[in-house]
Protein backbone atom coordinates (compact mmCIF):
# COMPACT_ATOMS: atom_id res chain seq x y z
CA UNK A 1 0.00 0.00 0.00
CA UNK A 2 2.70 2.45 0.61
CA UNK A 3 4.76 1.83 -2.76
CA UNK A 4 1.42 2.49 -4.31
CA UNK A 5 0.69 5.61 -2.64
CA UNK A 6 4.65 6.30 -3.36
CA UNK A 7 3.74 5.60 -7.19
CA UNK A 8 1.14 8.05 -7.55
CA UNK A 9 2.87 10.46 -5.75
CA UNK A 10 5.93 10.24 -8.18
CA UNK A 11 3.69 9.87 -11.16
CA UNK A 12 1.52 13.16 -10.26
CA UNK A 13 5.40 15.11 -10.29
CA UNK A 14 6.12 13.67 -13.02
CA UNK A 15 3.00 14.41 -15.21
CA UNK A 16 3.24 17.72 -13.23
CA UNK A 17 6.98 18.55 -14.62
CA UNK A 18 6.07 17.57 -18.21
CA UNK A 19 3.38 20.25 -18.31
CA UNK A 20 5.47 22.73 -17.24
CA UNK A 21 8.11 21.67 -20.14
CA UNK A 22 5.35 21.46 -22.41
CA UNK A 23 4.03 25.13 -21.53
CA UNK A 24 7.50 26.64 -21.73
CA UNK A 25 7.70 25.20 -25.38
CA UNK A 26 4.50 26.45 -26.22
CA UNK A 27 5.90 29.96 -24.93
CA UNK A 28 8.51 30.28 -26.35
CA UNK A 29 7.09 29.39 -29.72
CA UNK A 30 3.82 32.21 -29.15
CA UNK A 31 7.17 34.29 -28.84
CA UNK A 32 8.69 33.35 -31.76
CA UNK A 33 5.45 33.59 -34.15
CA UNK A 34 5.10 37.23 -32.70
CA UNK A 35 8.87 37.91 -33.35
CA UNK A 36 8.35 37.23 -36.91
CA UNK A 37 5.10 38.72 -37.54
CA UNK A 38 5.00 40.69 -40.71
CA UNK A 39 3.95 44.25 -41.50
CA UNK A 40 0.28 45.03 -41.80
CA UNK A 41 0.01 44.90 -45.89
CA UNK A 42 -2.07 47.86 -46.02
CA UNK A 43 -0.74 51.73 -45.67
CA UNK A 44 -2.55 54.81 -44.41
CA UNK A 45 -1.12 57.87 -45.64
CA UNK A 46 -1.96 60.05 -42.91
CA UNK A 47 -3.12 62.98 -45.32
CA UNK A 48 -6.78 63.67 -43.68
CA UNK A 49 -9.71 62.61 -45.68
CA UNK A 50 -7.71 61.16 -48.29
CA UNK A 51 -7.21 56.97 -46.57
CA UNK A 52 -11.25 57.39 -46.71
CA UNK A 53 -11.27 56.93 -50.61
CA UNK A 54 -9.79 53.37 -49.89
CA UNK A 55 -11.61 50.21 -48.80
CA UNK A 56 -8.80 49.19 -46.94
CA UNK A 57 -5.71 51.34 -47.96
CA UNK A 58 -2.97 51.44 -50.51
CA UNK A 59 -1.10 47.50 -50.20
CA UNK A 60 2.78 47.63 -49.70
CA UNK A 61 5.11 47.17 -52.07
CA UNK A 62 3.65 48.92 -54.55
CA UNK A 63 4.34 51.63 -57.26
CA UNK A 64 2.04 55.09 -57.42
CA UNK A 65 2.10 57.24 -60.12
CA UNK A 66 0.98 60.71 -58.50
CA UNK A 67 -0.23 62.90 -61.60
CA UNK A 68 -1.11 66.85 -61.97
CA UNK A 69 -0.98 70.42 -63.50
CA UNK A 70 1.11 72.70 -62.46
CA UNK A 71 -0.08 74.03 -58.70
CA UNK A 72 -2.14 71.34 -57.92
CA UNK A 73 0.14 70.31 -55.13
CA UNK A 74 1.68 66.81 -56.17
CA UNK A 75 5.12 67.72 -53.93
CA UNK A 76 3.55 68.52 -51.36
CA UNK A 77 1.07 65.30 -51.36
CA UNK A 78 4.35 63.37 -51.54
CA UNK A 79 6.60 65.54 -48.98
CA UNK A 80 3.50 65.37 -46.36
CA UNK A 81 2.93 61.55 -46.87
CA UNK A 82 7.06 61.37 -46.72
CA UNK A 83 7.17 63.15 -42.94
CA UNK A 84 4.12 60.75 -42.10
CA UNK A 85 5.68 57.74 -42.83
CA UNK A 86 9.13 59.01 -41.33
CA UNK A 87 7.90 59.69 -38.28
CA UNK A 88 6.15 56.52 -37.58
CA UNK A 89 9.62 55.06 -37.96
CA UNK A 90 9.95 53.92 -41.41
CA UNK A 91 12.99 54.60 -44.01
CA UNK A 92 12.11 57.49 -46.79
CA UNK A 93 14.16 58.30 -49.53
CA UNK A 94 13.28 61.35 -51.69
CA UNK A 95 14.96 61.71 -54.90
CA UNK A 96 14.58 65.32 -56.35
CA UNK A 97 15.55 65.51 -60.15
CA UNK A 98 14.56 68.96 -60.29
CA UNK A 99 14.46 71.28 -57.04
CA UNK A 100 17.57 71.38 -54.30
CA UNK A 101 17.59 69.43 -51.04
CA UNK A 102 17.21 73.00 -49.48
CA UNK A 103 13.89 74.45 -51.21
CA UNK A 104 12.66 70.91 -50.38
CA UNK A 105 13.03 70.93 -47.09
CA UNK A 106 12.40 74.83 -46.92
CA UNK A 107 8.62 73.27 -48.48
CA UNK A 108 8.37 71.22 -45.33
CA UNK A 109 9.39 73.61 -42.97
CA UNK A 110 6.28 75.94 -44.37
CA UNK A 111 3.97 73.02 -43.25
CA UNK A 112 6.10 72.30 -39.51
CA UNK A 113 7.60 69.38 -41.06
CA UNK A 114 11.11 68.51 -39.34
CA UNK A 115 12.91 67.47 -42.30
CA UNK A 116 16.50 67.54 -40.30
CA UNK A 117 14.99 65.83 -37.22
CA UNK A 118 14.26 63.06 -39.73
CA UNK A 119 17.47 63.14 -41.12
CA UNK A 120 19.39 63.10 -37.76
CA UNK A 121 17.69 59.85 -36.74
CA UNK A 122 18.06 58.45 -40.12
CA UNK A 123 14.46 58.18 -41.15
CA UNK A 124 14.98 60.47 -44.10
CA UNK A 125 17.22 61.29 -46.74
CA UNK A 126 16.15 63.76 -49.50
CA UNK A 127 18.95 63.75 -52.51
CA UNK A 128 19.00 65.70 -55.37
CA UNK A 129 20.54 63.57 -59.25
CA UNK A 130 20.84 65.62 -62.49
CA UNK A 131 18.36 63.83 -64.87
CA UNK A 132 20.65 64.98 -68.00
CA UNK A 133 23.50 62.48 -66.00
CA UNK A 134 20.62 59.73 -66.23
CA UNK A 135 20.37 60.06 -69.99
CA UNK A 136 23.82 60.38 -70.87
CA UNK A 137 24.55 57.48 -69.10
CA UNK A 138 21.28 55.17 -70.33
CA UNK A 139 22.11 56.21 -74.10
CA UNK A 140 26.19 55.35 -73.53
CA UNK A 141 25.04 52.06 -71.88
CA UNK A 142 22.19 51.15 -74.30
CA UNK A 143 24.96 52.01 -77.40
CA UNK A 144 27.36 49.52 -75.58
CA UNK A 145 24.77 46.76 -75.71
CA UNK A 146 23.91 47.71 -79.03
CA UNK A 147 20.18 48.25 -78.10
CA UNK A 148 19.92 45.75 -75.48
CA UNK A 149 16.62 46.31 -72.88
CA UNK A 150 18.02 44.62 -69.71
CA UNK A 151 20.59 47.50 -67.91
CA UNK A 152 22.26 47.57 -64.22
CA UNK A 153 20.11 51.11 -62.96
CA UNK A 154 22.39 51.57 -60.31
CA UNK A 155 25.36 51.31 -63.13
CA UNK A 156 23.37 54.17 -64.26
CA UNK A 157 23.37 56.25 -61.41
CA UNK A 158 23.13 55.52 -57.63
CA UNK A 159 19.88 56.00 -56.78
CA UNK A 160 20.16 54.79 -53.45
CA UNK A 161 22.88 56.29 -50.99
CA UNK A 162 25.33 53.78 -49.58
CA UNK A 163 24.21 52.43 -45.95
CA UNK A 164 20.67 53.73 -46.45
CA UNK A 165 18.35 50.91 -47.17
CA UNK A 166 14.60 52.61 -47.88
CA UNK A 167 11.20 51.28 -46.78
CA UNK A 168 10.08 54.06 -49.30
CA UNK A 169 11.05 55.82 -52.45
CA UNK A 170 9.34 59.10 -53.93
CA UNK A 171 10.56 60.49 -57.28
CA UNK A 172 10.00 63.93 -58.41
CA UNK A 173 9.64 64.18 -61.32
CA UNK A 174 9.43 62.27 -64.30
CA UNK A 175 8.95 64.94 -66.47
CA UNK A 176 12.04 66.00 -65.61
CA UNK A 177 13.85 62.95 -66.37
CA UNK A 178 11.59 62.80 -70.10
CA UNK A 179 13.00 66.24 -70.89
CA UNK A 180 16.45 65.08 -70.00
CA UNK A 181 15.92 62.70 -73.12
CA UNK A 182 15.30 65.24 -75.41
CA UNK A 183 13.95 63.10 -78.41
CA UNK A 184 14.84 60.15 -77.37
CA UNK A 185 12.08 58.38 -76.18
CA UNK A 186 12.92 54.86 -77.01
CA UNK A 187 15.50 55.58 -74.49
CA UNK A 188 14.00 57.33 -71.83
CA UNK A 189 11.03 54.22 -72.43
CA UNK A 190 13.57 51.25 -71.89
CA UNK A 191 14.64 53.02 -68.83
CA UNK A 192 11.68 53.98 -67.33
CA UNK A 193 10.54 50.25 -67.79
CA UNK A 194 13.89 48.99 -65.97
CA UNK A 195 13.00 51.64 -63.34
CA UNK A 196 9.53 49.84 -62.34
CA UNK A 197 11.29 46.54 -62.34
CA UNK A 198 14.22 48.21 -59.76
CA UNK A 199 11.66 48.97 -57.52
CA UNK A 200 9.85 46.26 -57.36
CA UNK A 201 12.89 44.51 -57.28
CA UNK A 202 13.83 46.21 -54.02
CA UNK A 203 10.15 45.66 -52.68
CA UNK A 204 9.67 49.13 -51.41
CA UNK A 205 6.53 51.15 -51.82
CA UNK A 206 7.29 54.02 -54.21
CA UNK A 207 5.84 57.66 -55.48
CA UNK A 208 6.63 58.66 -58.51
CA UNK A 209 5.29 62.67 -59.48
CA UNK A 210 4.38 63.25 -63.25
CA UNK A 211 3.49 66.54 -64.43
CA UNK A 212 0.52 66.92 -66.83
CA UNK A 213 -2.23 69.17 -68.41
CA UNK A 214 -4.56 70.87 -65.85
CA UNK A 215 -7.30 68.17 -66.91
CA UNK A 216 -5.07 65.55 -68.27
CA UNK A 217 -5.95 62.85 -70.86
CA UNK A 218 -2.36 61.24 -70.63
CA UNK A 219 -0.78 60.70 -67.16
CA UNK A 220 2.84 60.31 -67.73
CA UNK A 221 5.05 61.68 -70.36
CA UNK A 222 5.17 59.00 -72.35
CA UNK A 223 1.94 57.42 -71.66
CA UNK A 224 3.33 53.85 -70.22
CA UNK A 225 4.22 54.71 -66.81
CA UNK A 226 0.35 54.84 -65.79
CA UNK A 227 0.21 51.41 -67.00
CA UNK A 228 3.74 49.89 -65.38
CA UNK A 229 2.37 51.77 -62.20
CA UNK A 230 0.19 49.75 -59.85
CA UNK A 231 -1.64 52.78 -58.82
CA UNK A 232 -2.59 56.03 -60.47
CA UNK A 233 -3.73 59.23 -58.06
CA UNK A 234 -4.38 62.42 -59.82
CA UNK A 235 -4.87 66.08 -58.79
CA UNK A 236 -6.77 68.65 -60.16
CA UNK A 237 -6.43 72.76 -60.51
CA UNK A 238 -9.82 73.12 -61.74
CA UNK A 239 -10.53 76.36 -63.21
CA UNK A 240 -14.77 78.01 -63.16
CA UNK A 241 -14.89 81.17 -64.35
CA UNK A 242 -12.12 83.55 -62.61
CA UNK A 243 -11.10 80.80 -59.50
CA UNK A 244 -9.47 77.49 -58.75
CA UNK A 245 -10.92 74.50 -57.29
CA UNK A 246 -8.51 71.87 -55.91
CA UNK A 247 -9.51 68.43 -56.58
CA UNK A 248 -8.07 64.71 -56.50
CA UNK A 249 -8.71 61.51 -57.46
CA UNK A 250 -7.77 57.71 -57.27
CA UNK A 251 -7.85 56.47 -60.33
CA UNK A 252 -6.81 52.81 -60.27
CA UNK A 253 -5.26 50.68 -57.45
CA UNK A 254 -4.30 47.62 -58.72
CA UNK A 255 -4.94 45.00 -56.22
CA UNK A 256 -7.01 47.42 -53.59
CA UNK A 257 -10.50 48.52 -53.93
CA UNK A 258 -11.39 52.33 -54.06
CA UNK A 259 -13.59 55.44 -54.22
CA UNK A 260 -14.12 56.45 -57.85
CA UNK A 261 -14.81 59.93 -57.51
CA UNK A 262 -13.29 63.09 -58.19
CA UNK A 263 -13.22 64.98 -54.53
CA UNK A 264 -12.03 68.68 -52.92
CA UNK A 265 -9.23 69.38 -51.19
CA UNK A 266 -7.39 71.91 -49.66
CA UNK A 267 -3.70 73.35 -49.11
CA UNK A 268 -4.33 74.84 -45.96
CA UNK A 269 -1.22 76.82 -44.46
CA UNK A 270 0.67 74.99 -41.54
CA UNK A 271 -1.08 72.09 -42.13
CA UNK A 272 -0.81 70.67 -45.75
CA UNK A 273 -3.61 68.99 -47.97
CA UNK A 274 -6.65 68.17 -46.49
CA UNK A 275 -9.08 65.84 -48.54
CA UNK A 276 -12.40 66.60 -48.03
CA UNK A 277 -14.09 62.79 -49.86
CA UNK A 278 -17.79 63.91 -49.48
CA UNK A 279 -17.64 66.52 -51.24
CA UNK A 280 -17.56 65.37 -54.97
CA UNK A 281 -16.54 68.07 -57.76
CA UNK A 282 -19.15 68.27 -60.61
CA UNK A 283 -18.38 69.66 -63.59
CA UNK A 284 -15.24 72.24 -64.65
CA UNK A 285 -13.00 69.32 -65.54
CA UNK A 286 -13.66 70.65 -69.75
CA UNK A 287 -9.89 70.87 -70.49
CA UNK A 288 -8.52 74.38 -70.72
CA UNK A 289 -7.47 75.97 -74.31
Amino acid sequence: MFFKKLFKRNLKKEIIKQRKQIKGVLDKTRHVKKAIKPKNEWFKTGIPGFDALFKKGIPRGTSILVAGGPGSGKTIFCLQITNNIAVNGEKVLYISLEESEERLKKHMHDFKWDAEHLEKKGLLKIKRIDPFRISRNVEALLAKAKGELIMDIEEIGELVPRGFEPDWIFIDSLTALSAAFKEDNDSYRVYIEQLFMYLEKRKVTSFLISETEQIPVKYSPSGVEEFLADGVVVLYNIRKGSIRESAIEVLKLRGGAHYKKIVALEIADNKGIIVYPEQEIIGGLENEK
